[in-house]
């Protein structure tokens, strides 16, 4: 086994610890997608979890992206790549599966598009959407060799297209968008970060379960904002919900997310 195959399995096994993974599929996926391919070229500004600043990898070897770190794509934003063990842990939340259809709200350069297109294989479909023109562009030609998986420049809250097994949005909101419910197949699963102003916030998984949704507070996260995110009395909502739901003890946090703030 070589340097960089070693890496990779030892990051899987990393991961897999982390995020109590519990998909083979997801986990194989792990270990054999380049992380490298998905980036600029190396030496990589990363963070791990806990910094608040980022470090310069020593040399441009993708050795040192098999480690669970945030690495840059654009520093003067503060935008990362997704924490690889924080995303792994939502996609094995959600139970991606063979021949699902995922949509991705905000793909960035790929990687986890990447990923999903493995679990869910040739007969599944990512729909990848990214807002920014330039990042859509650069995950096109990332993703050129993932022939299941469609990049697609556009607006998360409107460009869906078909109906789909799972949505997942890396960026945070004030609440779920109405398409993306109705998007949902049934049994269908929904993942989006519910954020305040300052990016702080929880991430729910919402399932639709007959004529309704059950929803669920799964996890504290702080993360980029949302296209076309604005100031508005919502968010003033966000806000005192997350800060009610913040105080409570896990059991009453995830039950509290059933009376999630909406747009009506």
């Amino acid at each position: 086994m070589s340097d960089l195959s070693a890496a990779r399995a030892r990051y899987a096994a990393l991961i897999a610890r982390r995020g109590r993974i519990a998909s083979p599929r997801l986990l194989a996926a792990l270990a054999t997608v380049p992380r490298e391919d998905f980036l600029a070229k190396g030496p990589w500004r990363t963070k791990s979890e806990a910094a608040h600043s980022y470090r310069l990898t020593p040399d441009a070897d993708p050795i040192h992206l098999y480690h669970n770190v945030l690495v840059a794509i654009d520093a003067r934003r503060k935008l990362d790549t997704g924490l690889p063990s924080l995303w792994a842990h939502f996609i094995d939340l959600l139970g991606v599966n063979e021949r699902d259809r995922v949509v991705q709200i905000g793909c960035g350069l790929g990687y986890f598009s990447a990923i999903l297109s493995e679990i869910v294989g040739p007969k599944g479909k990512v729909h990848a959407i990214e807002c920014d023109e330039r990042l859509a562009s650069r995950a096109t030609s990332c993703l050129r060799a993932y022939h299941n998986v469609e990049v697609v420049h556009g607006d998360g809250c409107r460009d869906i297209g078909d109906a789909a097994d799972i949505i997942i949005v890396h960026a945070g909101f004030s609440h779920p968008h109405p398409r993306w419910l109705d998007a949902l197949r049934p049994r269908g699963r929904l993942l989006v970060p519910l954020t305040q102003r300052d990016r702080e916030g929880a991430a729910l998984k919402i399932t639709r379960k007959g004529k309704g949704f059950e929803a669920e507070a799964v996890q504290q996260i702080r993360i980029f904002p949302g296209h076309g995110r604005g100031v508005t009395a919502l968010d003033d909502r966000v806000a005192d919900w997350w800060q009610r739901a913040a105080s409570l003890t896990p059991l009453r946090f995830r039950s509290i997310a059933q009376g999630l703030p909406s747009d009506g």
